[in-house]
């Protein structure tokens, strides 16, 4: 495996003040540190444009790489999307006929030229590269029946001149397939126009879920204008130690990502984590690096302190946080030296 250079960093969100934010950034830079993920809201959009731009080359001035992340602007996984509050026929529907109330649906032509406004924002806020965080189609399951999205209007008229037939209201190959080539063809065309304006654009693909899959995680890593696909292989809450299981995500990702030539990021969970638990950040952190990845961000800044979902004890998930990041640091220093000493002490 081609090792990249190791890139260290974390998610910051939940403070609009450019005083607060100039030392944080600088006190994630003297950790070693190398890049910070900002979001970008809707509500940041229309309250903190400026303020953000400041960040943004607070972050710069410290030291820090920007990433640029789309929080919430089509709904979840962020913020519910403030944008159907303008465009309410742009909402997204289950394939049983009720409406998503925080989804847009990603063929609605409003929504598109929305976000080529937010591109052009990015890039007069002097970020290089976009954040495209976990793309995903809802589904529900009611009464042993799996709904999707989605099937508004316009998407159903558009399978039926597509199919030669209605829209079925449970999933099948043809409505699944449909479902994909909709995510498939929203980020062509988002992704090369943001590249057309000199964004890198990254993306974190969720492997294993609907809309997300394998197959249409091979479409999102074939497109050109993608050059770096991710993942969050979040353990807390479920059965497996954190080791093995950010251990076998990170090389489920990272095949994915040699299969097309694709540079990664692995993302490590610093929120929710229970008291007593924070040492499995240390460990999540070890075994994403001991798989095989170089690009390692932590979600996010204390623990997620200024969140619902933070972690039990904040500081003490952000000493352990920190304590990872070092940790992954020296390995690289001491596996980098040990190949030097061996090239040029002969």
């Amino acid at each position: 495996m081609d090792l990249k250079p190791l890139k260290l960093g974390m998610a910051y969100h939940g403070n609009r003040m450019p005083s607060h934010a100039r030392q944080d950034m600088q006190e994630m830079a003297r950790n070693g540190l190398d890049l910070v993920v900002h979001m970008l809201s809707h509500n940041d959009w229309d309250r903190h444009k400026s303020v953000m731009r400041d960040i943004v080359a607070i972050s710069q001035d410290a030291g820090l790489e920007v990433w640029l992340d789309n929080w919430g602007l089509g709904g979840p996984p962020g913020d519910k999307s403030h944008f159907l509050s303008y465009y309410p026929e742009s909402h997204m529907y289950y394939s049983d006929g009720k409406m998503v109330p925080t989804y847009v649906c990603l063929r609605s032509p409003d929504f598109m030229r929305f976000m080529k406004e937010w591109v052009d924002t990015v890039a007069w806020m002097g970020v290089k590269t976009i954040f495209w965080d976990e793309p995903h189609l809802p589904h529900k399951q009611e009464n042993g029946r799996r709904y999707y999205g989605c099937a508004c209007p316009r998407c159903r008229r558009l399978f039926e001149e597509k199919y030669g037939r209605p829209m079925p209201k449970e999933l099948d190959a043809e409505a699944e397939a449909f479902a994909v080539d909709g995510l498939i063809d929203y980020f062509r065309e988002i992704t090369t126009y943001s590249a057309q304006k000199g964004i890198t654009n990254t993306v974190c693909v969720m492997l294993g879920s609907f809309g997300m899959s394998l197959s249409a995680a091979d479409k999102i890593c074939a497109l050109p204008t993608i050059s770096n696909i991710g993942s969050d292989p979040y353990w807390v809450g479920g059965e497996t130690p954190a080791y093995e299981y950010v251990y076998r995500g990170t090389r489920e990702n990272l095949a994915l990502c040699e299969r097309f030539q694709k540079d990664h990021n692995i993302w490590i969970q610093c929120y929710n984590n229970p008291r007593g638990k924070e040492e499995e950040i240390v460990e999540a952190a070890e075994a994403a690096y001991d798989a095989g990845a170089r690009t390692i961000i932590g979600w996010s800044f204390r623990g997620a302190e200024s969140n619902d979902y933070h972690a039990a004890n904040p500081d003490v998930a952000w000493a352990r946080t920190m304590d990872a990041m070092r940790r992954v640091r020296e390995m690289e220093r001491d596996r980098l030296l040990a190949i030097y000493r061996e090239k040029y002490r002969k």
